[in-house]
């Protein structure tokens, strides 16, 4: 069938129609991962989002649904080169056509997604339309594009309830969460470079903003006990369990948007728990503490960016998706100082807070499929949370 995708500077690409049959308007990112799909399409970071993926053939290796990183897809929509019918690979659950088609999540195939990449990167990114009406009107279509806004996206894709996950599991083989209840398990593979129950003991509550699977195994890998606490959870309630440690997790859209959350972690950041933030809960803790977020013009999606540690200057490549960052030239260097810059564009990769037990990152430590450079963060924060170390 034939589909077609409309932007809002009304550049028009045609295509073939993928996944399931409906209009969509969502923003336009890209992303230059060359595998990786199932974990792109389960990140809750891509909430109001369609995604293109720059990587010319996706959906050779199908879906497994264990790699999954949440519940469900969240991006909008999906956009690529080709789309591979066949899947060959011994872990495959399905074909990525027939995942999308269950999940509601329509898509198109076929179009030259360099030169839309290359659009995305020299006007920005934009709203767009995914469409099999092939009588659609220009002139009708472009005000609903300029009109489209995601909005708060983070009540939609946090947890309804706290959950516990203790020792080493996999939350991929735990499926949807609902109500209050406590996983145990093994999993099977762990990375080689962790060492076991290295956390063993130790508490943290994970504030879930819209948290990939893998934060939290992250942790459950290393022997931490975590709770997981839904986004507009009171700092009181989190504080008033004695946690080791507090984890704020990825989540999507403007952080200036999550106005309730921010007060609670500004309550949070003046107790003396150990706090790490990943992306999103980086840029709160840093609007919370005063400092400024801007959005980018195409954003970081993608699992080889560098990122220089401008403490020893060694460069790791890491994994990101994130269209907003917080403002350098704007910090309180008597509150939070950068800790890690983007190689590529200087921009804010990190931040060491003065005085206390937080560092936050804006990249993904816990990739996965990805560069594992990064996963020693993770203990770093277990090693603060033992020794009350400051970052």
């Amino acid at each position: 069938m034939k589909a077609f995708l409309i932007l809002e500077d009304g550049t028009v690409f045609e295509g073939t129609q993928i996944g399931a049959v409906r209009e969509m308007i969502s923003e336009i990112v890209f992303n230059t991962s060359m595998a990786g799909y199932p974990e792109v399409l389960t990140d809750p970071s891509y909430a109001g989002q369609a995604v293109c993926m720059t990587y010319p053939l996706i959906g050779n290796y199908g879906v497994c649904m264990e790699d999954m990183e949440s519940a469900r897809p969240w991006p909008d929509g999906l956009i690529v080169r080709e789309l591979s019918r066949t899947a060959s690979n011994f872990r495959c659950d399905k074909s990525i056509q027939q995942f999308l088609e269950e999940n509601d999540v329509p898509g198109i195939a076929g179009i030259d997604t360099r030169a839309l990449t290359r659009l995305l990167r020299e006007k920005g990114t934009m709203n767009g339309m995914i469409t099999t009406d092939v009588s659609f009107v220009l002139e009708d279509v472009l005000p609903r594009l300029k009109a489209y806004r995601t909005g708060k996206v983070v009540e939609k894709v946090t947890c309804q309830h706290a959950y516990v996950v203790k020792g080493a599991v996999s939350l991929a083989d735990i499926g949807p969460v609902s109500g209050s209840a406590v996983y145990t398990g093994e999993k099977e593979k762990r990375p080689t470079m962790v060492k076991a129950l290295s956390g063993a003991g130790k508490r943290v509550a994970l504030l879930d903003l819209g948290m990939k699977y893998n934060i939290a195994d992250s942790l459950a890998s290393r022997g931490v006990d975590v709770t997981v606490y839904p986004a507009f959870t009171p700092a009181e309630e989190i504080l008033g369990s004695r946690p080791d440690g507090i984890m704020l997790s990825n989540g999507p859209g403007d952080p200036k948007e999550c106005t309730e959350i921010i007060r609670e972690i500004k309550t949070l950041y003046e107790s003396d728990v150990p706090i790490f933030a990943i992306c999103l809960g980086h840029q709160l803790m840093a609007l919370a503490t005063g400092a400024d977020t801007y959005k980018l013009k195409y954003g970081h999606r993608g699992g080889n960016h560098p990122v220089k540690d401008l403490q020893t200057g060694r460069v790791y490549i890491s994994s990101q998706n994130h269209g907003y960052v917080v403002d350098m030239d704007k910090l309180d260097e008597n509150v939070a100082r950068p800790a890690f810059v983007n190689a590529n564009d200087g921009t804010c990769e990190g931040l060491s807070y003065v005085g206390k037990s937080i560092f936050t990152v804006q990249y993904h430590p816990e990739a996965c499929p990805g560069p594992q450079d990064s996963g020693y963060l993770f203990d770093r924060f277990i090693t603060m949370m033992e020794e009350g170390k400051h970052a």
